[in-house]
């Protein structure tokens, strides 16, 4: 896997991944930002989101289970001091479908956080994660 970050301006970058994808990254204002994309943290968060959202969905499918959509709402704390690493993440899963079980939306869950999303798992050495759910029948 590879990457490239080229500097735009200021504190903007722009993030190139090895599939030829691109986002712009770029600093608050306060920090001398012009507020043109995400925080490079926010995009550890985004990828940590997609990475577990990627496996439950994967997970559940593969389990034949009736699954239409899948949200994962994150909340994080950093440290005050610097580096300042997330200390605590919170994911909390909406997850619909028809007749959906908890018990296998939950192992789905677990799964991903114990064995399979690299990027929490990674995290989760500076981290304290957390998750739950609900479910919503459609």
């Amino acid at each position: 896997m590879k990457a490239r970050i080229k500097w735009i301006e200021g504190v903007a970058f722009l993030g190139e991944t090895g599939s030829g994808h691109g986002v712009v990254m770029d600093g608050a204002v306060e920090g001398g930002g012009r507020n043109l994309g995400p925080r490079p943290m926010e995009m550890m968060l985004l990828g940590a989101g997609g990475c577990t959202s990627y496996d439950v969905v994967h997970i559940l499918k593969k389990a034949r289970a009736d699954i239409t959509d899948c949200v994962a709402e994150i909340e994080a704390e950093r440290a005050d001091t610097d580096p300042k690493v997330f200390t605590k993440i919170h994911l909390h899963f909406i997850v619909s479908g028809r007749n959906l079980k908890p018990e296998q939306v939950e192992r789905a869950i677990n799964l991903s956080a114990e064995k399979y999303c690299s990027a929490s798992i990674m995290l989760g050495k500076t981290a304290d994660i957390t998750h739950d759910f609900e479910i919503v029948a459609v």
